[in-house]
């Protein structure tokens, strides 16, 4: 059914309106292109599924990881045990630590490394990369401190002369769906457009069951990546404590509120939150245990510390660090984001879920808001 889902949306999307200003311009119908190499920065599980969509499209994939006995140990078994247990590698997949020889020669780059270690791995590497091939940003969150997104730090930390070559990736996905072939939708987002169809064009794959929709709206994507992550932990702390659908219902609806208001106040066209990438993944993040977020917040809810949490796991949450990031970030720009504050409260200042949820439920009745108007600021 989900196979027949996904042709219908390929081959019967409506024609879309005349783009308003500020948004990408729909051009003459796209396909597939080939890729004949690529790379995939960041070895963990949405790295891989990213690397083996593009196997199945044919492509040599070459896939970095820090450690070069993790490279050889998959290269081995042929499965990433550590964060894909049980998946078979596909033969035109290969790990290495070796960056400069994983870059060589490709297609495309996909940077999937978690946010709160991009900087760091581009300081180490900033000569390396090709100029040309598509850099297409797949982390998502806020970096502690500086505030930045993923596509202000790979700007910051690259010269000038990648910055065209860059794109965004968001949307609901998955990486244990991925590997399945199971339908996945996603946007890819760049400033130029003719980067964001390239990039759509290369990553979509009908064989792998991964489709591609293009947009400009690259703050829009970034924002919604980072808030839905905080939101899931508060998801998934609803669902620890035992409230049921409604709850989770209002705090998606209301979220997504928050999500809107502070992507506008940082100057997205708001094109993404309906998409994707805003509606699409909040939806996916906060309400199924794939995602790690959704299970952090079920276990807090259930009495663990973040501590026993964080040391229990091989894979990153990424809304354990952005909750940080992003109430300074709401703060900086003016933007009041209740359920994150009380995600920060809960991680970060030892409150129970059950009194997040009280202090929510105690605010002053008010009137639903529609978002203030974009502006743009020196942020994200």
């Amino acid at each position: 059914k989900l196979q027949f889902l996904y042709l219908i949306v390929a081959t019967r999307a409506p024609a879309a309106p005349p783009a308003p200003q500020g948004t990408m311009a729909t051009s003459s119908p796209r396909a597939e292109c080939e890729v004949r190499k690529a790379c995939v920065v960041g070895g963990g599980s949405f790295g891989t599924a990213l690397g083996m969509v593009l196997c199945k499209k044919g492509a040599h994939v070459n896939v970095w990881v820090r450690s070069a006995a993790q490279a050889d140990a998959v290269n081995r078994s042929r499965e990433n045990a550590k964060y894909l247990p049980g998946v078979e590698m596909p033969a035109n997949i290969h790990f290495t630590s070796d960056c400069a020889a994983a870059v060589a020669g490709v297609d495309l780059i996909l940077l999937a490394i978690p946010t709160q270690f991009l900087r760091a791995f581009l300081e180490d590497h900033r000569s390396t990369f090709p100029v040309g091939p598509p850099i297409v940003l797949c982390a998502k969150g806020v970096e502690v401190g500086t505030l930045s997104s993923p596509f202000e730090i790979v700007r910051d930390e690259l010269p000038g002369k990648y910055g065209k070559h860059l794109a965004v990736l968001a949307g609901p996905s998955f990486a244990k769906e991925m590997c399945k072939w199971l339908a996945t939708n996603v946007t890819v987002a760049a400033e130029n457009p003719s980067v964001a169809e390239k990039v759509q064009c290369m990553m979509s794959s009908r064989a792998a069951s991964f489709r591609c929709y293009a947009s400009g709206d690259i703050i829009g994507c970034e924002v919604a990546g980072a808030v839905k992550n905080v939101l899931a932990i508060a998801s998934g702390s609803c669902t620890g404590i035992g409230l049921g659908n409604n709850a989770r219902a209002a705090l998606i609806c209301r979220g997504l509120s928050e999500m809107t208001q502070l992507a506008m106040a940082l100057g997205s066209t708001g094109e993404a939150m309906s998409g994707l990438a805003g509606v699409g993944d909040l939806l996916l993040t906060c309400s199924s245990e794939l995602s790690r977020n959704f299970t952090v917040g079920v276990r807090l809810a259930k009495g663990e510390t973040l501590d026993q949490i964080t040391s229990s796991t091989n894979s990153v949450a990424e809304g354990v660090a952005t909750a940080r990031s992003l109430r300074d970030l709401a703060a900086k720009v003016g933007v009041e984001m209740p359920i994150c504050e009380q995600v920060y409260l809960v991680l970060y200042e030892n409150k129970t879920p059950a009194d997040a949820l009280r202090d929510l439920e105690a605010r002053p009745l008010s009137r639903e808001k529609r978002p203030p108007p974009a502006k743009h600021t020196d942020c994200m």
